[in-house]
């Protein structure tokens, strides 16, 4: 195991109510209504990564580092990684640019602040960085940010860019570059299955999870993107009305998913994303100027 590449160990920071799911039940503007468990969730994953010796970034919603800055300094003092996860939870697609950005800018000073670390790591809301909102990466580089994770590159309903890289490359845009690490995928009979985690790490069979990231690290000498939600450990968390698919997505086997996790601290090598923007094994293919595989009208719509 110690030649194979090191994986990012990723943390979403955001409570069980502010999914893009449930938004048409929980409005934002309702969001101070609900009983907080984000401060208790986070404590489950940093003392289990304190048990196994291991350090991952956490992308921070700025909605809730405002109103629990002591879980941003928990966070930051055990060592971990602080990155940004926006400040509203707003799909970027239903944001101007100006918009975009100010919702970025007063997330990154927000969890900056209270870090004390600078913030160079960005992941979108419900990964919406697609075809329609390519900007944002200009916008990202152009506010400091060194590397995003918002580009996944599979088939889904919410979002997705199924032909785009699967592995950490760098993407040159107008205004200037950013290194982009997509959440992980299988290719399997010329399709990308998502091997991300998340409600795909709960509903897979983990010796079939861990089988594909075995393979990302062996077989393609890559290193694998992994994200848990911070409400993923939490299976008594109060249920959400919501539709059917909604609802079995969120919850489906919640009680699975720390022990699944300690398994997968186990099994495989996980760092933070800085560290893999540092290590030397981490190749970084070359994407090329953005704005030449794009129309301009997809990428500035």
């Amino acid at each position: 195991m110690d030649q194979d590449p090191i994986n990012a160990l990723t943390v979403d920071v955001e409570d069980y109510y502010q999914v893009e799911s449930f938004t048409d039940v929980v409005p934002r503007e309702k969001w101070a209504g609900w009983a907080p468990r984000i401060d208790r969730n986070t404590d489950k994953i940093l003392s289990l990564f304190d048990e196994r010796g291991v350090y991952g970034t956490f992308f921070i919603l700025g909605w809730v580092a405002e109103r629990n800055p002591q879980i941003v300094r928990r966070i930051a003092d055990a060592g971990h990684e602080i990155a940004c996860h926006s400040y509203g939870h707003h799909l970027i697609q239903n944001q101007t640019q100006a918009e975009f950005r100010a919702d970025l800018i007063r997330a990154k000073r927000l969890i900056e602040d209270q870090s004390g670390q600078r913030v160079i790591g960005y992941r979108a809301p419900t990964y919406s960085i697609t075809p329609r909102t390519l900007w944002a990466l200009d916008i990202l580089i152009e506010e400091g940010f060194q590397y995003d994770s918002s580009i996944f590159p599979i088939y889904h309903d919410r979002y997705g860019m199924p032909g785009a890289e699967r592995f950490p490359h760098l993407i040159r845009t107008v205004s200037g570059e950013i290194v982009e690490f997509p959440p992980s995928t299988l290719r399997l009979a010329g399709q990308n299955i998502p091997l991300a985690g998340g409600g795909y790490f709960r509903i897979m069979p983990y010796r079939f999870f861990s089988w594909g990231v075995r393979r990302i690290n062996r077989t393609e000498q890559q290193s694998a993107i992994f994200m848990v939600h911070a409400w993923e450990v939490d299976e008594d968390q109060p249920r959400i009305s919501g539709t059917w698919l909604n609802v079995w997505r969120h919850r489906n086997n919640l009680s699975r998913t720390l022990p699944r996790l300690q398994r997968l601290l186990s099994d495989f090598n996980f760092a933070p994303m800085r560290d893999l923007l540092r290590h030397p094994k981490c190749y970084f293919k070359q994407q090329g100027d953005l704005h030449t595989q794009y129309p301009v009208s997809a990428v500035m719509d």
